[in-house]
């Protein structure tokens, strides 16, 4: 069960985590440009197949049979091993190539922002760089980012794939 979690884990984490480095090159090296989101969640649910390869390979380990705690589980901590790649990249990421990350999104945030938004979403986006000077904000806000999705991806993949064993 291990063996298989972290080779989909690893798998998945290093496929978002390739996304996440091209990314930010390309908005550090395009500080005019914006990357639209959705790039960056269709990289995440890439890697979040390897949640449904686990969990349908943890079913064949176990003669075909797979209860929906056990692929929960399986899926999660697949999850949680994509999740942790995901925030451990941004963290090299940010603090070694792109310091001034929370400048250059709070700018870019104010600048698409309406006449009549500009004062609210000033005061949001400094409070976010106020937010982002703390590493452990950092690491919480980009858990936040791709962790949720991948639960959710993991109780839709654990319901499919789950195979109870009926005794007759």
């Amino acid at each position: 069960m291990l063996k298989n979690i972290l080779k989909n884990g690893i798998i998945g984490g290093c496929i978002v985590s390739a996304l996440l480095i091209a990314i930010s090159f390309y908005m550090k090296a395009n500080p005019e440009k914006e990357v639209n989101m959705m790039i960056g969640f269709a990289g995440m649910l890439i890697a979040f197949l390897f949640v449904a390869v686990g969990i349908k390979k943890q079913r064949e380990l176990n003669n075909g049979y797979l209860s929906f705690g056990k692929a929960f589980l399986t899926g999660f901590l697949i999850t949680l091993i994509i999740s942790t790649i995901y925030v451990l990249v941004w963290l090299v990421i940010l603090y070694n190539y792109f310091p001034n990350f929370a400048e250059h999104y709070t700018n870019m945030a104010i600048e698409k922002a309406s006449p009549e938004e500009v004062a609210k979403v000033t005061e949001e986006m400094n409070s976010f760089k106020e937010m982002y000077k703390n590493p452990i904000l950092v690491i919480l806000i980009t858990y936040i980012e791709i962790l949720p999705l991948g639960i959710v991806y993991t109780l839709i993949s654990a319901l499919i794939i789950k195979k109870k064993n009926v005794t007759t």
